[in-house]
């Protein structure tokens, strides 16, 4: 089908939550799912995770793949869809990537995570037990309604392909 622009719809699901969940495999290779706070910057994601998270170690644990994998999904909230069979969700395939706390893209990247999400991520960066990991989107899927399916690449939501279901 035609190439769509839904870039209103997923930048007004992206303003609604502040939340992500987030798939990982364990070392058995059994799926996991979890939710974290993330920050947005360009097409590139971020989460402060702790090592005592499953998914921290999970991540960590797939790091023999160049590089880690995971799953991303961004859902609209049960209290605010109109049908729950329906709600808008964007799903995103990432490649992760740990970053090192003593880099500049550490520190500026926190600085905006404390204006973003407030005072409790001051505390967390203190701790040594917590990690930022940069997730880059390779392809995804957005869902805004039944029949209204689409794919893309990366974060390329204007050339975003409609999934039909025949």
């Amino acid at each position: 089908m035609h190439a769509s622009d839904i870039t209103p719809d997923v930048e007004r699901l992206f303003s609604a939550i502040q939340s992500v969940q987030i798939a990982t495999n364990n070392a058995a290779g059994q799926a996991e799912i979890s939710y974290t706070p993330y920050l947005r910057v360009g097409e590139l994601f971020y989460i402060f995770i702790s090592e005592l998270a499953a998914h921290t170690q999970n991540l960590k644990l797939s790091s023999h793949n160049i590089p880690p994998q995971t799953s991303l999904l961004f859902i609209e909230d049960e209290q605010q869809c109109s049908n729950i069979f329906a709600r808008t969700r964007l799903s995103l395939s990432c490649h992760a990537v740990f970053i090192e706390r003593d880099t500049p893209l550490w520190q500026t990247t926190l600085d905006k995570f404390e204006l973003s999400l407030g005072k409790t991520v001051a505390l967390l960066r203190s701790l040594p037990d917590f990690h930022l990991v940069e997730l880059r989107p390779k392809q995804g899927s957005f869902i805004k309604g039944f029949g209204q399916a689409f794919r893309f690449e990366d974060l390329n939501f204007m050339a975003a392909n409609a999934v039909t279901g025949k």
